[in-house]
């Protein structure tokens, strides 16, 4: 009896530990939706390890961004931004028919998503993380609007060694702010996101160029700057 009794206790004691944590987290995003958030886990970890340049990142209201930045970082990495719940099930689904079929496994992370890892969590490819990633996305589109995503994912957004957001990542590589980025800037800038620590904005690879005038070429066939008003 006694040894049940311990069980049920320990179990107890584990499912208030796990609902504080949950609770933490929701009041976590909801503070977040406004309040800037003050640093990112990723930030951190730059911080913390071996950093080779000082973090460099400057807080930039969405309204006072060029309005071609968010357009390029969707055109580039997540089209249907505007549709999905924080998770794409649909470019999942694809993904997932196109490895069975032989083809190779391809991400399918949304911008929400990225927030969500950049934010909170840590890079790697388990399924413990991309498992938390996904949640986490869900409970951030159900609890910010589709605009203050897209704002924190490009303030926190790694686009160099030690570049954390597009006001700093602009004053480095272009000496203006982002309001003042062009299309063909913001594609640069886009184009290196997925992996920002091999891809260079000032000396762009034959496939960084590839990729910025792809984007350029998407961002046009999305209806330009009229795709995201629906925001």
């Amino acid at each position: 009896m006694a040894k049940r009794s311990f069980i049920r206790k320990s179990l107890r004691l584990l499912a208030m530990a796990f609902g504080a944590v949950v609770a933490l987290v929701f009041l976590t995003i909801l503070l977040f939706r406004f309040v800037n958030p003050p640093t990112s886990a990723f930030m951190l970890a730059y911080q913390l390890g071996t950093a080779p340049e000082p973090l460099r990142q400057e807080w930039v209201l969405m309204a006072e961004m060029s309005p071609w930045m968010p357009l390029a970082v969707v055109a580039s990495e997540d089209q249907r931004f505007p549709y999905h719940a924080g998770v794409d099930f649909e470019a999942i689904r694809k993904a997932v028919s196109e490895y069975k079929a032989g083809e190779g496994l391809r991400g399918a992370s949304t911008i929400t998503q990225q927030t969500a890892k950049n934010l909170f969590l840590w890079n790697g490819r388990s399924f413990v993380r991309k498992a938390l990633e996904a949640v986490l996305a869900l409970g951030i589109d159900g609890l910010w609007p589709k605009e203050r995503v897209l704002e924190v994912y490009l303030n926190i957004a790694e686009f160099g060694p030690g570049i954390y957001g597009v006001e700093a990542a602009s004053e480095i590589y272009f000496g203006k702010p982002a309001r003042k980025l062009s299309q063909t800037q913001a594609a640069r800038l886009a184009a290196v996101l997925p992996n920002p620590k091999v891809l260079s904005v000032t000396a762009p690879t034959a496939y960084v160029q590839e990729r910025v005038v792809w984007i350029q070429q998407q961002m046009n066939q999305l209806s330009g700057l009229k795709y995201l008003e629906q925001l």
